[in-house]
Parts: C-alpha cells; sequence; structure tokens
C-alpha cells in the first residue's frame, strides 16, 4: 500500500470523527506489519478525558484483534498545520512499534513523514 493510500484510508475515517466540542476531525490508519490496515477516528466527551484520539481508536482496534507490531500509522485532519498525534498517543504508539513511521497531513492532501522515535526521543518504558 502506498503511502497516500494508507492516507486516504485516514481521510476517509475522519469523516465518522465525533467532534461536537472541538469540530477538529481527525482520521488514522494504522498499518500492521502483515498489511492489515484498521482505521479509527476521534471520539470526543463532555468528559473531557474519556475523549479519544484517532490514533489510539486504530491501535486499540488493532491489539484487540491480535495485532501488535505495527509499520506505518496516517494521521488527518483537515487543517492548517500538520496533524501530529499527541503525547498520550506517542506514548501509546511507543508500546507497540517505538520505530513506526507516522505520516502527518494538513489541509490541501500534503503531508510529512517522522518516525516516532522523532517525536518522542525518551520514551517511557519498563
Amino acid at each position: 500500500m502506498t503511502d497516500r493510500e494508507l492516507m486516504s484510508k485516514a481521510k476517509a475515517a475522519s469523516m465518522n470523527a465525533y467532534a461536537p466540542y472541538s469540530r477538529f476531525q481527525v482520521g488514522a490508519a494504522l498499518e500492521c506489519d502483515d498489511g492489515t490496515v484498521f482505521t479509527g477516528c476521534n471520539v470526543e466527551n463532555a468528559a473531557l478525558g474519556s475523549t479519544i484520539c484517532a490514533e489510539r481508536t486504530a491501535c486499540v482496534k488493532a491489539v484487540s484483534e491480535g495485532h501488535r507490531s505495527f509499520r506505518r500509522l496516517a494521521i488527518y485532519a483537515d487543517s492548517e498545520n500538520w496533524c501530529t498525534p499527541c503525547g498520550a498517543c506517542r506514548q501509546f504508539l511507543t508500546e507497540f512499534s517505538p520505530d513506526i513511521e507516522i505520516l502527518c497531513a494538513r489541509a490541501g492532501d500534503r503531508y510529512v513523514s517522522y518516525k516516532l522515535s522523532e517525536l518522542l526521543p525518551h520514551t517511557f518504558a519498563f
């Protein structure tokens, strides 16, 4: 699967976001090492701490289906800035694939690529 195809899945997932408070719809597409792709969107809640990000939604779906090793994650939001994972998502993803490639998009279907280790250089791990 190409980067653009993975990003297209993330963009499509963003359409399912439940974001009545921020109006910031985010989609994610997580590619497992075996090529399986899981998508997710952000799901907000009035109790802000109960909100779950698109990245973690996709990851939890993958783990719940027995996948624990990931190759790439595409994140899409129709915004002026690159849509990078929050700190909680960075730490969450590190648990499974510390060297995963993260594709971060913004409006206009432009994206940049990072290694998770670049975004979170000193992870907390046991």
